[in-house]
Parts: structure tokens; sequence; C-alpha cells
């Protein structure tokens, strides 16, 4: 069995289409890559229960927080509004305190992970017109205080910031954060606050960030997704609430709270808490972008809630809608605008005055045409309202969120159509979650599209029929057939421009979607074999697609393939997939080319096409390096993904 590389070249390959898409959910935000330890710091959480157009979102602005000592008699804690820290989340905690050394404390989750030696910083307001004494702030397990920080605080009628860091002398799991008076009296909290001193940037969870770093993204698409649409417009995504001020920023009822609610279970969850505190806004999500070297590909609501979830929108006689347009403006001028603009102004003052050099925005999130929803309409008012303004900006349409149905050929339809107009919509957005043997049987999917219109193939994933926990469908099966599926997209590179798996993250424990690219809990993270397969094709990419054959049936044989050229580095880069069930010796042909000098091969492979990884066996489905001879043949395991890179 022979694969032969020729020295053709075929087309061009856009060195950013491989990319990540980041979406708040599973805890991906909160809870996840944003490292606030703490959970509703702002005492406005909500508790939503409903189901389509019937949502119930009930405050619940205690929620996370309890008495210290637990159920003690002598603590009240109440919420109010009367004189509050900011106007935008006008609640806090007022406590009452009969007995000295009580207060309350924050259940941050399953409690404080704290590693030993680790630097923290904390910060919370006061208000204290009647209390004079001194306030703590500890560190708490079981009884036991580990850190104390005492502040001696007088009566005065006024909000103080209070500030406090510690180093954990131990490593533990299950701690809190705990706020008491040293005497009897009352006071007013509000923004309590929590982060490790390692954080990226002050904001970004380093293990988390590092990991995808390591990708090496094109792109990342955010904040969603659904989220962008929310399941009321009421609950959308608003771009302008996640900037400025943390302590300003509305939070907001999370879409997925009410993910698969029903009769069933009474129309509420166990994620009915599931909030947006929104400290990872979108002046955040552009840091992040520089971070880790990746455009930034911003998606925005147009005037539709979820068209899974509700029927409520905006029409476009309305002059609400243009509330909608002019975000979009708004957004870049925040991005790319100079200090002396309005939104500019803002980016400058938040710490970067440098444009942030957006060239990307999507309009709508998986959005499609009915009988009453206008969203063709919508895309052209948008597109000419941007495009008057900023001539250059590439546009991201939808498709809808599947393939092959006559949503998805209607779009198309429209797309093409106008074609004939510059810069119209530089891709289209589709979405498709499919069982593995979809994906090895649609390698060839876009061999025939139209490359007039391009392709973002913006949401995938392989979807395995598994038995046990959320984590188990992350099996090295559906990540082989993703990778399978990626010959494709990368053969076909002249139309598919941009690619991204979804979800991103998921926390153990609060998952609503899965599988997912990364796993993680308060503790640690770990790559699936799907990260694996991103990371491989992000890290192995070419200058040039280049023609390669085999003289054997590779559908039938179930070993895909595809090579490129790496301009840069003067070599052809060779991805080989095995979805069979048998190892495969495979001869490279390369006579094409000069003596090959040396070759870099890197293997994805696992002891069972089930295999999984979880935080307890984070390596079983791992890359490794292998050893290659050249001129020799190789053989390449059953239900394995290898990159070879070829010198000369």
């Amino acid at each position: 069995m022979i694969i032969t590389v020729s020295d053709i070249k075929t087309h061009e390959i856009d060195p950013n289409m491989f990319g990540i898409f980041f979406e708040d959910i599973n805890y991906a935000a909160d809870g996840g890559i944003y490292a606030e330890m703490i959970e509703n710091r702002s005492f406005e959480f909500f508790k939503t229960t409903g189901d389509f157009d019937a949502y119930a979102p009930e405050y619940d602005g205690i929620y996370a927080w309890n008495k210290y000592p637990v159920d003690c008699p002598f603590v009240a804690m109440e919420t109010r509004t009367v004189k509050p820290l900011v106007q935008e989340n006008p609640h806090y905690l007022h406590l009452k305190t009969c007995r000295a050394n009580s207060g309350f404390y924050n259940k941050s989750y399953e409690g404080l992970c704290l590693k030993a030696g680790a630097g923290y910083k904390g910060v919370f307001w006061m208000n204290c017109p009647s209390y004079t004494g001194e306030v703590n702030a500890l560190v708490e397990k079981d009884g036991d205080i580990l850190v104390k920080k005492t502040f001696s605080v007088k009566a005065e009628d006024l909000w103080k910031e209070y500030g406090f860091s510690f180093k954990a002398p131990i490593s533990l799991k299950g701690a809190h954060l705990v706020i008491t008076l040293a005497t009897s009296g009352e006071a007013d909290f509000d923004f309590i606050s929590l982060f490790p001193e390692d954080a990226v940037m002050g904001v970004f969870r380093k293990d988390l960030a590092e990991m995808l770093k390591e990708l090496k993204p094109g792109f990342m698409r955010f904040p969603g997704g659904c989220i962008v649409e929310g399941n009321t417009l009421e609950n959308r995504y608003r771009w302008k609430f996640s900037v400025g001020d943390p302590k300003r920023r509305v939070t907001n009822w999370n879409r997925w709270a009410v993910h698969e609610n029903g009769k069933e279970n009474n129309y509420t969850s166990r994620f009915a808490h599931y909030n947006q505190t929104l400290g990872l806004g979108f002046y955040e999500y552009f840091l992040l972008c520089e971070y880790i070297g990746a455009k930034a590909l911003p998606v925005l609501n147009v005037g539709l809630a979820c068209q899974y979830q509700s029927t409520e929108l905006v029409e476009t006689t309305d002059p609400g809608f243009y509330e909608y347009v002019h975000d979009a403006l708004d957004l870049i001028e925040f991005a790319n605008g100079d200090i002396g603009t309005k939104w500019g102004s803002l980016r400058a003052r938040m710490g970067h005055p440098a444009p942030f050099g957006l060239e990307l925005i999507g309009i709508g999130n998986e959005q499609w045409e009915t009988d009453r929803v206008n969203f063709f309409e919508r895309y052209t008012i948008f597109e000419k309202a941007i495009h008057s303004r900023y001539p250059d900006m590439k546009l991201i349409g939808s498709a809808g969120p599947d393939v092959g149905t006559e949503r998805y050929e209607a779009a198309w339809s429209f797309y093409r159509e106008n074609r004939h107009k510059a810069n119209f919509a530089y891709a289209i957005d589709e979405h498709y979650y499919m069982q593995p043997e979809w994906f090895l049987e649609n390698t060839h999917f876009y061999d025939d599209y139209d490359r007039a219109v391009k392709v973002f193939a913006g949401e995938y994933a392989a979807h395995p029929k598994c038995i046990g926990s959320e984590k188990s469908l992350n099996t090295l099966q559906g990540a082989i057939s993703e990778a399978a599926f990626l010959t494709g997209v990368e053969r076909n590179s002249d139309v598919v421009v941009m690619s991204s798996y979804a979800p991103l993250l998921a926390r153990e424990g609060y998952v609503q979607w899965a599988p997912d690219m990364i796993w993680f809990n308060d503790e640690a993270a770990y790559g699936t074999p799907s990260y694996y397969v991103q990371k491989l094709y992000m890290n192995n990419m070419g200058s040039w697609d280049i023609d390669a054959d085999a003289d054997f049936d590779s559908d039938k044989a179930r070993i895909f393939f595809n090579a490129s050229y790496d301009a840069k580095r003067d070599e052809v880069i060779l991805k080989v997939v095995n979805a069979s069930d048998e190892d495969r010796e495979l001869d490279i042909d390369l006579s094409d080319y000069a003596e090959v000098g040396y070759i870099d091969a890197f293997e994805l492979s696992g002891d069972s096409p089930r295999a999984f990884n979880r935080i307890e066996d984070a390596d079983r489905v791992k890359v490794k390096r292998v050893d290659v001879e050249p001129g020799e043949g190789h053989i390449f395991p059953k239900y394995s993904f290898t990159v070879l890179r070829f010198g000369f």
C-alpha cells in the first residue's frame, strides 16, 4: 500500500484556518477560564426555571452565601438595595451578628482549591454606618483557620474597598473564604472577590489559558453560540454590558441554566443558578485572543432570541432593531477606534490604548429563514451598515443549525445569489454534530462545493453512542473520525477557510453538553483525544495543499490522508488517519522531491477505540513521537492519527 505525494501545489492554505470556539457553556467562563474563585460575588444571581417562551428568572441574591458558623442563630443575612455600591448591580449583603467572630462564607462551587505556596489576592467592599471594630477575612476548612487577615474599621456611611493577599500554607480542597465581624454589629458587603496570583493577565485560569495557547489557534469565535441569542432578548449577550469596571457589569442568567428543562423535571435543573457575571467580557476576550495569538471573531445578535427556545424577535421595521445594528458599529469602534472616539477611549481607559485590529464579525448565530423570521433581510441590513463605514470588515453569515436540510439549502442560495456584491460575506458558518461514522463517510463533503462562497465549519464534533459518564463520550474513536474528516477540510481549504470544534471547555459536575475538547475540575485540566487532534492540525499547518494519491481504495481501507507543503521550513507534511481496526503498513513515495534527510513523526493512538482521558488518567490517549526511517514503510496503528514532517 503506497501513498504518493507529488510536488504539485493546488492552492494556498490560510495559516489561520483552524481555530477555537468559546461559549459559556459547561461553566466555561465563571467557574472556568475566568479565574474568579467566588460565586455570586455581587449578590445578583438569579435562579431560572421554565421552558420554551416561558422562562422565569427569580432573583436569589443570597445563593452561594451561608452563615458562619453554619446555621448560626446569631447571624442574619439579607440583600438590600437602599444604598448600593453601584447602580448597575444594586443588591448588596446586609449582615447582622449578635455574637463575636461570626459572619458568612462563600461555597465557591465545591469549595476553594488552594495549592501550597501559591499566592492569592482578595478584595471586598464594606459599608459600615454603625459598626466600629475589626473585620476578619479568613480561609477556613472544617473549623480550622488557615489564613486570617484583620482590618480595623470605623463607623462611616460610605463604601470602602479592603484588599488582602496570602500564600496558601498547605494544599487543600473544599476550603472557604469567610468574613466575620470581631464583635456583634451590622455592616454591608459587596463585590467580594478572590483570584489566584498566577492568573494570566490577572484574569484567566493559568492551566486553561496555557492549553489554549499551546493549540496555536488561528482565531477564536466568541461569546457563542446560543449565548449570543439568549432564551429571551432580555437574556441575550450584550457586549456593552461586559466592558468597563467589572463591578458595574450587569449580571445575567445563563441561557444554559434551563437546558433540557421539561415537565419530567418540573422545568428546573441543578444548573438553575448558572449565571454570567460578565467578568469575562468582550475586553477580556480580545485580551485572550492576543495572548493565545488568535484573530478575534465576535458574534452579534440580530434581534432574534434563540430560534430553538423562543419566538421572540424585534421586527426590522421597529426602531429598536437599529440598537442591534449600532451595537455592531460601536463594537468595531471599541476594537479598532482611536482613543479620540467614544468606544476607543473606553478601551484605552481599560488598559489597551492600541487598537485590537478586529477583522472579522459574525452576524447572528445559527439563524435560519422562516415564514416569520426574516434572517436574510437582517443580514443584508447589517452588511450594508457595517460596510458603509468599514468596507474591509469580513462578515460571517449563518447557514443554520445543520447541514443537508431545506433551511441549509435556502441559506446557501441566498449567499450565492449575492456573491456578485463585493465582500458581501467572507464565509458561511456551518454546524454539524454527528456520529463518528458520518465523519468517516463525508471526508469528501466539500469536494464539490462552489468555490465562489467560502465556508466556516464553525461548530462540529463527533458524538459517539456510549454508555457511561459524560467524559466517556470523548473517545479515541470520535477523535479519529474528526481527524479523518479534517483531511478533507484541509484538502478543500480553498473553500473551507475557517474551522472550529465545539464546545471548547467543560467543568466536571457542571456539564450541559458533551463531548467537549478540554475538561477540568477545581484542581486540574486535561485534553481529550479531540484536543490532540486539533493541536496536531494547528501545529502542523502547511503553506500549500499538494496533490497526494494512493494505490488503494482509501475509503474502503479506512485510510484517510492529506499532504501539504511548509514553505518556511521546506518540509512536506503528511497527515494519515487509520480508522480501521487493523494496523496498516504504508510506503510513502516522495520521488518528486530530493532525498529525505529526516522525518519528524507524531502519533495519536490508544489501547481501545473507546479509550478516553480523565483527571485520574489524563494521558491514556496522548500524542507521542515515533521513529520513522526514510525509505522504509511505516506501520500505522489501528485507530490512529499520525503526522509526518519530511525534511530534505
